[in-house]
């Protein structure tokens, strides 16, 4: 196998990677090929006998991804940003997306195969809320939560990675874990109750039964729209808001995809395209609805921009 395919082939776990480092897969996607040029640039430098392949392309995208960190403002979900609002027709004025954590098709970012445990983590640790929480985080720190406990290294090798000792290493990912804790996995497939959920969901959606649709909502589920810092919380204040909008979204369509770990949805308005909703699970019911409305999104995750008949699931 000849270097460049090497590389290739680290593409869409060293994309995980920056992806959880900057929130956002444009970003990522310009780290790992800056990453790549760099060590097309340096592949007469590069010693196997010293560090794994694996190992030297970490080192690089960390360093790209914390000098790009640098000059950035951190992203968050609406309510990272803001305080809960008061359901009305006004959502107030759209913010940059730049504020936002993005939306990322899981194949992107996501290995196709392994042990199921490992996926299990991988899936659990590119969802919304958990990519929102790193953020939080400075950069190094950051840096070291998601190699030592997201993919599994271990101290000494953080340390080589970010040029630093063992002790530092566990130093830092002490400070990262007093500010957030890794979520408890469960299982990478949906289950026949969480499919049965999202069959629901879009029955309701489609035929605009609120009633229906709200009551699978957790009692303290959440509802965001980037780029708009509105959001709500709480089974009433959303049934307050959708019956609000329901005459808005009577011709609004759905189309199933994937996205961060979670089911999700194109979201379509008389045929055009809107954004994407992507849908948290969490036992017997949804605990959060996070509405990107960017049509610009759709190519990103296979989706048409415009679609020509209704689609019913």
């Amino acid at each position: 196998m000849g270097f460049e395919e090497r590389l290739e082939g680290h593409r869409v776990d060293l994309t995980g990677y920056c992806y959880r480092m900057l929130a956002d897969l444009g970003e990522a996607e310009d780290a790992v090929q800056e990453t790549m040029i760099r060590a097309w640039r340096k592949a007469d430098s590069f010693d196997e006998r010293k560090a794994g392949l694996r190992t030297w392309l970490y080192r690089i995208a960390s360093n790209v991804c914390i000098d790009m960190l640098r000059s950035s403002q951190r992203r968050g979900l609406a309510m990272d940003l803001t305080s809960a609002s008061t359901p009305g027709p006004d959502p107030g004025p759209a913010v940059n997306l730049s504020r936002f954590v993005q939306p990322v098709p899981d194949h992107r970012v996501l290995s196709d195969d392994g042990d199921p445990a490992e996926l299990a983590v991988q899936r659990e640790t590119i969802r919304l809320a958990f990519v929102a929480a790193l953020q939080q985080l400075p950069p190094r720190q950051r840096a070291v939560l998601i190699l030592r406990q997201v993919l599994g290294w271990s101290a000494a090798e953080v340390a080589d990675l970010l040029n630093t000792s063992p002790t530092a290493v566990n130093s830092l990912l002490q400070r990262a874990r007093t500010t957030m804790a890794l979520p408890r996995p469960h299982d990478v497939d949906l289950s026949p109750h969480d499919e049965s959920l999202l069959s629901r969901y879009v029955e309701a959606f489609t035929t605009h039964d609120m009633a229906a649709l709200v009551a699978l909502l957790h009692e303290d589920a959440t509802m965001s729209m980037p780029p708009y810092l509105w959001w709500l919380q709480g089974r009433a204040a959303i049934h307050e808001a959708l019956l609000g909008g329901a005459t808005v979204c009577a011709n609004d369509q759905l189309v199933r995809t994937s996205a961060n770990g979670s089911p999700a949805f194109g979201l379509y308005r008389d045929g055009e395209a809107l954004g994407v909703a992507v849908i948290d699970l969490r036992g017997t019911g949804i605990e959060r609805v996070t509405t990107f409305l960017e049509p610009s999104l759709m190519p990103t995750f296979g989706l048409p921009m415009t679609l020509e008949q209704p689609v019913r699931m």
